[in-house]
């Protein structure tokens, strides 16, 4: 469903292009993550999901411990593998999108990622390297729909907009999450942050 609705709001973009004069870039998104460099802003929603916050808050004692699903697909270690994006390089991606519409630009339909992945075991230790915690992570069962493997194609947007990343780095990514989520901690409130 989520997958299904993201493709019905490009094809809804794609059909009111062709009926108006409506001029489009559509960036999909891949697995977004990091924290702003300076520490101005970050991921800080409650009961979050996402692989690298959560490993971060096991990191930061937190989480009793990491719930890694499925080690069992086909991939080097067995776990899920995805591409993922810093926030940073994500915001460039816009900024350059916005520029290209303000050109005339034709429309365009980008991914917004590395172009290569790092499994759940690569990126959980990762987070134990840079955090220099080793926290406990429990091996569990697959979830219903977990591909093995998403990673972006992403040379069309490298081509088409010349993007090119400045954080493309797993553990630079790491260590500005844990960053954010000790100045969170600092705080002892989300509410005194800004919301990422």
């Amino acid at each position: 469903p989520y997958g299904a609705s993201k493709l019905m709001s490009e094809w809804m973009l794609r059909d009111t292009a062709a009926a108006h004069d409506l001029h489009y870039v559509v960036l999909r998104y891949f697995n977004v993550a990091g924290a702003d460099p300076k520490g101005r802003s970050g991921q800080s929603t409650p009961n979050a999901t996402h692989l690298i916050k959560v490993a971060v808050q096991a990191a930061l004692g937190q989480r009793e411990a990491l719930d890694a699903f499925g080690t069992d697909y086909e991939t080097r270690d067995g776990t899920c593998v995805r591409d993922y994006i810093h926030v940073s390089d994500l915001i460039a991606a816009h900024a350059l999108a916005l520029d290209h519409l303000e050109n005339g630009g034709p429309n365009l339909t980008l991914n917004c990622g590395y172009g290569q992945g790092y499994s759940v075991l690569e990126v959980i230790d990762a987070v134990k390297r840079v955090s220099g915690v080793d926290f406990k992570v429990n091996l569990s069962p697959r979830r219903p729909g977990d591909p093995a493997k998403i990673v972006a194609a992403a040379d069309r947007i490298r081509r088409n907009l010349h993007w090119e990343p400045s954080y493309d780095d797993l553990d630079t990514i790491v260590a500005q999450a844990l960053a954010w989520e000790k100045h969170l901690g600092e705080l002892g409130s989300t509410g005194n942050a800004r919301r990422g």
